[in-house]
């Protein structure tokens, strides 16, 4: 599996605007395409990508716009819901947003003439991480600077509400067991909320600061993943509350932690941009080097595919895409 570890992006796309935020739908969306999302300046664009890895008859990448919608306001993070479904009859595209102006705001898009959003109002600082609940699509979490972890359903009433120690960095669903919730804290605490006893039921600590993002590996909900200050660090929930492995990454701070979407051992982070470019790289935990070294010129944003060992992270007006061997 030896890999030359610094390379270039295997694929991009230009993009028309900077790129502040890519997520690739996570849940089958009844479609061969992979629906993917960026948010812009004022916009977000929702489009498909089919990569010569799934498909043989396709050189590269096959990428095509659905639709772009003005948003207004820059993009601080998208969440898709599980309910959008390219093969229904009209198609059913639905996401949500978080924005500069702290307010959530719910998109549904038939591709054609519907195109519907609804505004959640409640948070008071900048909105850090947001989620849709995975098996009904009918709640959404999210977590923010003002130091609150909120449940909304989708008329936009809350219907749960956690206080928080510091702000709340990410927020993640447990994958099948839909009243299981993990809040990360940018004071290095993770927990996991019970929403019908509205309790916490177990705590993690990172030991240090600042946490800057958590994620929980749906392979296998017993590991979280985390990067704070410039150490990524991995969690056996079923051994200690402290982490098992950590390690240096960035060298002027971590930013983002996501594990791959189809293997419990693969992950990304990325660094914070500094003078020249962000750092992303991808990790296996077999192996004490990452396994792929990339630069991204003021990148944001990370997401992996659905099926794919396969990377996208936003830059300046387009998006890359890192492939890795399993």
């Amino acid at each position: 599996m030896k890999q030359d570890a610094t390379r270039n992006a295997a694929y991009t796309v230009d993009c028309e605007d900077y790129v502040h935020v890519v997520e690739f739908n996570p849940f089958d969306s009844g479609d061969s395409g992979n629906l993917i999302a960026y948010g812009g300046n004022n916009y977000v664009v929702i489009g498909t990508c089919t990569f010569q890895e799934e498909e043989a008859d396709i050189e590269g990448l096959q990428y095509k716009t659905l639709q772009t919608i003005h948003h207004g306001i820059r993009v601080g993070g998208i969440a898709w819901s599980p309910e959008t479904k390219l093969d229904s009859l009209p198609p059913v595209i639905k996401f949500c947003t978080s924005a500069a102006d702290m307010k959530i705001r719910l998109f549904t898009s038939d591709l054609q003439d519907k195109n519907e959003y609804k505004v959640l109002e409640g948070h008071s600082d900048f909105i850090n991480g947001l989620v849709f609940d995975p098996k009904e699509g009918h709640g959404i979490a999210s977590v923010s600077d003002d130091h609150t972890c909120r449940i909304w359903n989708l008329e936009g009433v809350q219907t749960s509400h956690f206080a928080l120690n510091s702000p709340g960095m990410s927020v993640c669903w447990h994958p099948e067991e839909s009243f299981k919730l993990m809040v990360a804290e940018k004071n290095g605490t993770i927990r996991f909320y019970d929403l019908m006893s509205q309790q916490a039921i177990l705590s993690l600590e990172s030991e240090q600061i600042p946490l800057m993002s958590a994620h929980w590996c749906l392979k296998n909900t017993f590991k979280v993943g985390a990067v704070a200050g410039n150490d990524w660090l991995i969690w056996d929930i079923t051994r200690s509350s402290y982490p098992q492995v950590k390690r240096p990454v960035h060298m002027d701070r971590a930013c983002i932690f996501r594990w791959s979407t189809i293997n419990e051992n693969l992950f990304a982070t990325t660094g914070y941009p500094g003078k020249m470019a962000s750092q992303f790289q991808i990790h296996h935990l077999g192996h004490p080097q990452p396994i792929i070294l990339g630069s991204v010129v003021v990148g944001s944003g990370l997401s992996w595919h659905r099926t794919l060992p396969l990377c996208a992270v936003g830059g300046d007006h387009k998006m890359l895409f890192w492939v890795t061997e399993m």
